[in-house]
């Protein structure tokens, strides 16, 4: 396995040796005992599938208390990923880095806790898994606008189909600062 470090401290990028040939190929999408060796040692207690049709974006999500880490892939398709360091405190406040996830390259991408998440299907349709380290908590289920001004993220569309949800998020800076993580060394 590769790991491949972003501009975001803590966000990386995991590609994982492939073993292939004329019928087909093999991979290891998660090994408990690589990733420590790289420092990451994410105790996984869900997971889940969501499968999206081209110009879905899903995100910016969180949730504050009770976060998750987010070890996220794609199985069909592809995608545009993003995280953003959303923890008060941090020398990183604010920035974002993204990453193409697609079937075709297998590439990994962890989002520890603290982070917003969100992607965008850039293929027909995408199917798109992640392991996270916290249950999902209705009660600390959060979100912040895809197109804040403040965050800039270059998103590679600018019509994107949004959930209710999605659409009503607040900007990051009428976010009460207790509904927002807490950066810590």
């Amino acid at each position: 396995m590769k790991v491949i470090e972003t501009d975001l401290p803590g966000c990386l990028v995991i590609e994982p040796r492939v073993f292939g040939d004329d019928r087909g190929f093999f991979f290891e999408s998660f090994n408990h005992d690589r990733l420590r060796e790289h420092g990451l040692q994410p105790a996984f207690v869900q997971g889940n599938v969501s499968s999206s049709v081209r110009g879905v974006l899903r995100g910016l999500h969180y949730q504050w208390p009770n976060p998750q880490g987010k070890y996220v892939s794609v199985v069909e398709g592809e995608v545009w990923d993003v995280a953003v360091d959303i923890r008060r405190g941090s020398p990183t406040f604010g920035r974002w880095t993204a990453v193409v996830l697609s079937a075709e390259n297998k590439r990994h991408f962890w989002i520890p806790e603290g982070f917003a998440h969100g992607f965008v299907t850039l293929s027909e349709r995408a199917v798109f898994t992640y392991l996270c380290t916290a249950t999902y908590d209705a009660a600390a289920d959060a979100n912040i606008r895809w197109d804040d001004p403040r965050l800039a993220i270059d998103w590679p569309v600018t019509d994107p189909q949004l959930s209710g949800k999605d659409a009503a998020a607040p900007l990051l800076d009428d976010v009460a600062l207790d509904r927002l993580p807490v950066f810590s060394t």
